[in-house]
């Protein structure tokens, strides 16, 4: 049978004492008592000793109620005052009580039936009665004193004076429990214990010393049991979604995408909407759909050549052969200032600063919508928005590039295309996957930007574009069914969230 140094010791010291409580072990051994309490486990287990255990509920003093030890309870402070006037108002109290104690007092003298309560003048007036000046010690000052005597009384002890529930309603003591440990050897112990047990001095590491001196010889190496539970460590690490943002980025980046970036989450309506071809009187531009901004209400328009453009194609197509939306563009709708509704705002920019051809673009940004928080929606959320432009391009691109998004980059099983309208796109569509718990979960929409906006931009070659919820594409890789845990402050959330690539 293989023991270790520490529970060789430990049997040693016990086939000595023959039953010991584990702080006399911990004395004889000269171990720590986590050492002993290890080996005793170790030694139970193979059947060398027995361990008992008893546990005992006591009741311990408080911080108040050792300062009531001190000073005394505030019944009989109050009736040292009340004994050498015989009558007082709180007022005269307050050099003798604190404030939290003032509020109770009276309640306390009048159970205790010494004193008598009567108002004068609209003030309480306490005079002292016949049994307070006979008052001697009651059973709650005993237990007080036991306590401060001896720190801690068995709980059965302290209800022969007082119940212990009145103790914790005054805030005078505290209930708790103490376990005591004995240790008793078995006949097998003591058998092996008389055939001899040879001590060793017990090490954790081969140094080169020990090697050196020879000394490896005289020493015990630890066992040590690889499978055995230990206590789990949290490293620090990044925010599980933050995490999921930065991969998709490094995917993206890889694929030879460029990042488009903005300096602000505030945008004018022109950047998104009237840039994207959406016409000023879309429902989408309303305060139920977008939110906007009080102050300052109105920010610039770019350039006015550019800005020329967008109003012809709006009003009537400008010179891309299509009527527009027919109605008369207002400049001042259009530099009106709200928090950024969609990534696609940033694309428009970015074909109007110019792009290379072919090229591809993409932005992973904040946007905010009106909605209801469920488990699928937020008012707050992330998009990614991209766009690839080239001359041979067409809508298979645009549906191959999607599912190539939904299955390698979300983990998606199923995906599937629905036919879809927006006023930027022409074909549109929609994509969604299947979430195992939610089922089917729309990501967003996609399609070829309309010549109407992409030539007003300066760009006249074919545009496949995108706006994907990132934050539910996260949903599929941290196996989660509520998108607000995204964001959530759960530290067992936090702590175990792993992304599945």
């Amino acid at each position: 049978m293989e023991l270790s140094y520490q529970e060789k010791l430990t049997l040693i010291k016990l086939a000595e004492l023959k039953r010991a409580k584990v702080e006399e072990l911990v004395k004889e051994s000269g171990l720590e008592q986590v050492a002993v309490m290890r080996a005793l486990l170790g030694l139970q287990a193979k059947g060398l000793a027995k361990l008992h255990e008893r546990s005992e509920g006591v009741v311990k003093l408080t911080e108040t109620g050792k300062k009531y030890a001190q000073i005394g309870l505030p019944e009989w402070r109050a009736l040292r005052v009340l004994r050498e006037k015989g009558k007082v108002t709180l007022d005269d109290l307050k050099d003798v009580l604190s404030e939290g104690e003032l509020k109770p007092i009276v309640g306390l003298l009048r159970r205790e039936s010494w004193a008598n309560v009567r108002k004068e003048k609209g003030k309480l007036v306490l005079e002292i009665t016949e049994k307070g000046r006979e008052a001697s010690e009651r059973p709650i000052d005993k237990a007080l004193k036991l306590l401060a005597e001896r720190g801690e009384v068995p709980v059965k002890e302290i209800e022969k004076l007082v119940p212990v529930n009145e103790l914790k309603r005054r805030k005078i003591g505290e209930e708790d429990t103490i376990t005591e440990r004995e240790a008793e050897i078995t006949e097998e112990g003591e058998e092996l214990v008389k055939k001899g047990l040879e001590l060793k001095k017990e090490v954790s590491v081969l140094t080169p010393e020990l090697i050196k001196s020879g000394k490896w010889r005289e020493v015990e190496f630890r066992k040590f049991d690889i499978k055995a539970p230990v206590r789990r460590i949290y490293p620090g690490k990044k925010q599980p979604y933050r995490a999921f943002l930065d991969k998709i980025r490094k995917r993206l980046i890889e694929m030879g995408f460029i990042e488009m970036t903005a300096e602000s989450l505030i945008e004018t309506q022109f950047w998104n909407f009237d840039a994207l071809f959406q016409p000023q009187n879309h429902p989408a531009r309303e305060w139920t759909d977008t939110y906007q901004l009080k102050y300052p209400k109105s920010g610039h328009l770019p350039e006015e050549e550019l800005v020329a453009r967008v109003k012809a194609a709006h009003e009537h197509g400008g010179n891309t052969g299509s009527r527009g939306w027919g109605y008369v563009w207002s400049p001042e709708r259009a530099m009106l200032l709200m928090p950024r509704a969609h990534a696609t705002a940033l694309s428009g920019r970015q074909l109007a600063k110019g792009v290379e051809i072919p090229g591809k673009y993409f932005a992973i940004q904040r946007v905010f919508r009106p909605d209801v928080l469920d488990r699928t929606h937020l008012i707050e959320f992330n998009q990614v928005d991209g766009f690839v432009v080239g001359e041979e391009l067409n809508f298979r691109h645009l549906l191959g590039i999607l599912k190539r998004f939904a299955v390698e980059i979300a983990g998606a099983k199923k995906v599937k295309f629905l036919p879809d309208y927006y006023p930027f796109t022409e074909p549109s569509v929609q994509m969604s996957a299947y979430h195992p718990e939610l089922g089917w979960v729309e990501f967003g929409g996609a399609g070829i930007f309309r010549e109407e906006m992409t030539k007003a931009l300066g760009i006249d070659a074919p545009v496949i574009a995108w706006g994907i919820g990132i934050d539910r594409l996260a949903m599929f890789k941290l196996g989660i069914d509520d998108i607000r845990y995204l964001f959530s402050y759960d530290l067992r959330w936090l702590r175990e969230a792993r992304l599945v690539w």
